[in-house]
């Protein structure tokens, strides 16, 4: 019933426009009335129906369209001149100064061209503020998905989301293309980071981030604290496989020259298998979350079951989208398309065309695509769909369906009362109270892999600190972070993870040398912090293209193994000192077998943000550690992709391992029984009394936990 109440909400605006005459339009436009659409005491229904009455054809393919600020920003009337929906901007796309209140304004001029139009339509500004809201200079900064996932933590994620939703709209912005919901089932995936872990059920459980994103009633939409929120990439984009042709094909070749080896690649499955690794977050996120947009995939998806060869683009995939996203799940908001994804359709007429054809513009609107991301080619979407309409290709009916949902969501964030955002909420754009949940974060999600009496570090300790990502914060904050492929250095206000050891522990004599090359003597402990540096998508693929435009740091070629640099810094620090921790900061698992016996304490600490504090915190002891691995760690490349569930399952640690240093993040008293049944289970495995099988034993149980079923877990971890 109640995907079927979702349903009737876009056909009762189609239904109220077919029954509203055309004199009683007229009537309310010659007698002076307010029209329906700006009473807000009406339903939402009514009020779109009577917009969608009054709006002429190009205006309706306006809305339907998506320009970025470069698009525009030179002249600021191309957004009523093109009657532009929607304007965003795209990582790094920032006003000058970057500042909250230069973003407030810059939203406002934009709205102010919008509602200079007939029918005074006011445009939605989108942004990705996917760990916060990463492109505003001062912004609190959270650890990306992958630590998110570790914490296990629905309802930290949740405050996440609603802080990341209080910033984001403080800077003028109603609507976030957040949260990535995907499952990453291979860690050479570039976007891996992305995922709050391998498991469908981990990702479930996070879909609480909606929630704090847009609120848990539909009224505090129009709060002015919460944003519209976007499930991503509808489906299958981290399940895609490995092309080992394309990493063939790109050695030796320039950098601009190599494709992707993954990203936006090619899932190949079966569709009962999609159904249950890559739907069932989606799923949760329209009918449990009430997502108010969703985002496809660029990947293509080609089922099993009528053959391998035939993959289809998720752009032009009407089945999933129009079939399973909106007939079957009754999603009732909109789809945007992402970056010049409709491009990627591939035309039968004109193959080697990358860039826009009719053929393609209408295959992606009658697919399901309501509003098209055309950052710089706005004004040809706009041509074509026209053309695509007055041709027959396109129907009236589809348009007005796309246009009624995009409305409707206009309507529930309130931009027709509230179109102008303030532009003195400057001093809530990384908060100190914003910035503890970030800290907390930052703490949650470590996992403690191994521990040969190392931590916690004693506040009076003689420590020595080295590694490449000890004092760096664009590196601990990752891709997405003030630019597309993010930073190296000081790229944003924060504490890195070497300022929070010194902070927390100021009576600590702390040696700090990056490459190791100081003398180790008379310290008690090293603490070597390596890992990666910052990349996004396609480029972080392994094997795939570096970012010749970045910091030298960034424009390595990517792998899981660590550089030869932070190995030689964990060789000598843990082979002079009596004690060492090694802390792993990478937006994926990195290759540490060969070193494991030489390391006492070893952390994954994934890339947790602004706030290295929350690090240093559970180091020192100030917090437990209480992290899981959200996704398998490998013990060799050989093992790729490995992922929990699978036959022949022997990673180095196992999906859901993490020791615990203390009690907290059980959650409810059966959660934290089962949290100590696994304790016992970790301790005989690390005193190599575990059984033959206890990876999967340990990785199954937190699956069976994850999905419901607590006492299948102890039933597992008993058997360890």
């Amino acid at each position: 019933m109640e995907i079927r109440r979702k349903l009737t909400v876009v056909a009762a605006a189609a239904l109220a426009l077919a029954m509203l005459p055309a004199q009683a339009a007229q009537a309310d436009r010659t007698s002076g009335a307010q029209p329906k659409y700006l009473d807000a005491r009406l339903p939402i229904p009514v009020r779109v129906a009577d917009l969608l009455g009054r709006m002429t054809l190009e205006e309706k393919i306006g809305q339907m369209t998506q320009a970025e600020r470069l698009a525009v920003v030179d002249d600021p009337t191309r957004v009523a001149t093109w009657n532009l929906g929607s304007v965003l901007s795209g990582g790094g796309s920032v006003p000058t100064p970057n500042t909250a209140e230069a973003w407030a304004t810059m939203v406002n001029s934009y709205q102010a061209q919008a509602l200079s139009t007939r029918l005074h339509i006011p445009m939605i500004y989108g942004v990705d503020a996917v760990h916060g809201h990463n492109n505003v200079y001062g912004a609190t900064i959270f650890p990306h998905n992958v630590g998110l996932g570790s914490t296990r933590d629905p309802g930290l994620v949740q405050r996440i989301g609603a802080v990341t939703a209080d910033e984001v709209r403080a800077t003028g912005i109603p609507w976030d293309f957040a949260p990535c919901i995907c499952v990453s089932r291979d860690e050479r995936w570039g976007r891996s980071y992305e995922s709050f872990g391998e498991d469908p059920a981990l990702a479930v459980q996070m879909t609480t981030v909606i929630d704090g994103l847009q609120g848990t009633r539909p009224a505090q939409l129009a709060d002015g604290d919460h944003v519209l929120a976007t499930a991503k990439h509808f489906a299958g984009d981290g399940d895609t496989g490995y092309d080992y042709a394309k990493a063939a094909a790109n050695v030796g070749k320039n950098w601009w020259e190599k494709a992707y080896t993954i990203d936006q690649g090619v899932t190949v499955t079966s569709r009962a298998d999609f159904d249950r690794i890559d739907l069932p977050q989606f799923k949760v996120a329209v009918q449990k979350r009430d997502v108010g947009s969703v985002m496809p995939s660029f990947s293509s998806v080609d089922f099993t079951d009528d053959g391998v060869g035939n993959p289809v683009k998720m752009h032009a995939n009407g089945d999933l989208i129009n079939g399973t996203l909106k007939h079957d799940f009754g999603f009732d908001g909109f789809v945007v398309s992402d970056w010049e994804g409709i491009h990627q359709i591939p035309d039968p007429s004109a193959p080697g065309n990358g860039g826009l054809t009719a053929y393609k513009v209408a295959t992606a609107v009658n697919a399901g695509i309501d509003m098209a991301m055309e950052p710089n080619s706005a004004p040809q979407f706009e041509e074509l769909l026209l053309g695509e309409v007055n041709a027959g290709h396109v129907s009236q009916a589809r348009i007005d369906d796309a246009v009624g949902r995009i409305l409707t969501q206009k309507f529930k964030l309130g931009l027709f009362e509230h179109p102008y955002a303030a532009t003195d909420r400057g001093d809530e754009v990384g908060s100190a109270a914003h910035r503890a949940v970030a800290r907390q974060a930052a703490a949650e999600s470590q996992v403690l892999l191994k521990n040969d009496h190392a931590l916690p570090l004693s506040p009076k300790a003689k420590i020595y600190v080295a590694g490449s990502n000890a004092d760096d914060l664009g590196h601990q904050a990752g891709g997405w972070t003030i630019s597309w492929q993010g930073e190296s250095g000081p790229a944003i206000p924060g504490t890195s993870i070497l300022a929070g050891l010194r902070e927390d522990a100021p009576n600590a004599q702390i040696t700090y040398s990056a490459d190791a090359s100081a003398p180790t003597t008379g310290n008690d402990v090293g603490v070597v912090v390596v890992g990666e540096s910052a990349y996004a998508e396609g480029y972080g693929d392994v094997g795939g293209p570096e970012c010749g435009w970045c910091s030298p740091s960034q424009q390595v070629s990517k792998s899981l193994e660590l550089s030869a640099a932070d190995k030689a810094a964990i060789d000598k620090v843990c082979t002079e000192l009596p004690k060492c921790v090694v802390l792993v900061v990478s937006g994926r698992p990195q290759l540490v077998t060969d070193r494991l016996g030489e390391i006492d304490g070893l952390v994954a600490s994934w890339l947790p943000g602004s706030e290295g504090g929350g690090v240093a915190d559970v180091l020192f002891g100030r917090r437990p550690f209480t992290g899981r691995l959200s996704v398998s760690w490998p013990a060799g490349a050989g093992q790729l992709p490995i992922n929990v569930g699978d036959a022949n399952y022997q990673p180095l640690f196992p999906f859901g391992w993490g020791l615990r240093t203390g009690h907290g993040g059980g959650g409810s008293p059966v959660d934290e029984l089962v949290a100590t049944v696994r304790d016992r289970a970790q301790a005989k495995v690390v005193a190599g009394h575990g059984a033959a099988n206890w990876r999967s034993l340990i990785a199954d149980a937190d699956h069976a936990q994850l999905s419901g079923d607590p006492f299948r877990a102890i039933l597992l971890l008993a058997q360890v």
